[in-house]
């Protein structure tokens, strides 16, 4: 029997193609998806200067001497934020903004939380009324409180006092302070509580040591929003302080305005005043603000 080998022939290797140079990108090239430059530094740079010319326009009231007409702030002076801190008695009227503020804060977070952790945790029968009452109630304006308000508070002897103010800026806050607690409620997980109550905690204990420190984002936004609106509402101080001693600084700004004439440097630096504050607090609760209202949010 003749056999015959067949030599397997091994397929040729391809040889080897010669690594070509990188092209360099042409200037300007950019991929057909991306806007031109100028389509997003245009409409930001258009915002940036109606944003920033009113408060460069309140720098120049407020540092420039009296009856100078430059559009350059020089030499610096303070003589209207001495004149509205000492003459003027914007002192005075940044205490009881900061009292009414703080006051308000602490108010309107306590009750809150608790009034928002009876609607994230049990059920009843009027929740659903309840709610929609605490949501329709926002669309109450407060000048329509004004008189029911004053009754009470007089009926009180609470006229001309800061405390009449401090209820009715709680007041005005809660409603939407106990939805958006209620929110941040939902989004702890009942387990965990329960998983406390398992451990030895009562309700209140176990609401304390393991809810509470997880809200503390919800906390810090509904108190904030609490403390900007009372430090900057108007209505509710005007009617209820008549003594110059027990105004706000919103007040204080409407007296710097007259029927004949306006002080345009005083104005500009009560405003400095009146808004320092809040862009300090803002400044340093950004976070916590913004993380907060997302995560209340989420449930509702």
């Amino acid at each position: 029997m003749i056999t015959k080998d067949i030599d397997t022939v091994a397929p040729a290797a391809p040889a080897p193609v010669a690594d070509e140079p990188p092209r360099r990108p042409r200037k300007g090239r950019r991929a057909w998806d991306e806007a031109p430059r100028w389509q997003i530094y245009l409409p930001l740079g258009i915002y940036l200067l109606f944003t920033l010319v009113p408060f460069y326009w309140i720098l120049l009231f407020a540092l420039r001497e009296p009856g100078s007409s430059s559009l350059v702030p020089w030499p610096i002076t303070f003589e209207h934020f001495d004149k509205v801190w000492n003459e003027r008695s914007f002192g005075t009227y940044f205490e009881n903004s900061v009292y009414v503020g703080l006051a308000t804060l602490v108010m309107t977070t306590i009750v809150a939380l608790a009034g928002g952790y009876a609607l994230a945790r049990f059920d009843f029968k009027a929740k659903r009324v309840f709610m929609l009452a605490l949501l329709c109630s926002q669309f109450v304006p407060g000048a329509l409180l004004l008189v029911p308000l004053f009754q009470i508070f007089a009926n009180l002897q609470l006229i001309n006092s800061l405390v009449s103010v401090i209820i009715a800026e709680t007041v005005f806050q809660l409603p939407l302070s106990m939805i958006l607690i209620s929110g941040f409620i939902r989004n702890v997980p009942y387990s965990l509580e329960e998983a406390a109550w398992v451990d030895g905690c009562n309700r209140f204990t176990g609401f304390r040591v393991v809810v509470l420190p997880l809200l503390r984002p919800g906390l810090i936004a509904v108190g904030s929003f609490a403390f900007v609106h009372s430090w900057n509402h108007f209505l509710f101080a005007l009617m209820f302080l008549s003594n110059q001693e027990k105004q706000t600084i919103p007040v204080g700004l409407n007296s710097l305005m007259s029927a004949d004439s306006v002080d345009l440097g005083a104005l500009a630096a009560g405003g400095i005043i009146a808004a320092v504050p809040v862009v300090i607090v803002f400044a340093f609760i950004q976070k916590w603000l913004i993380t907060g209202f997302s995560a209340g949010a989420v449930k509702g």
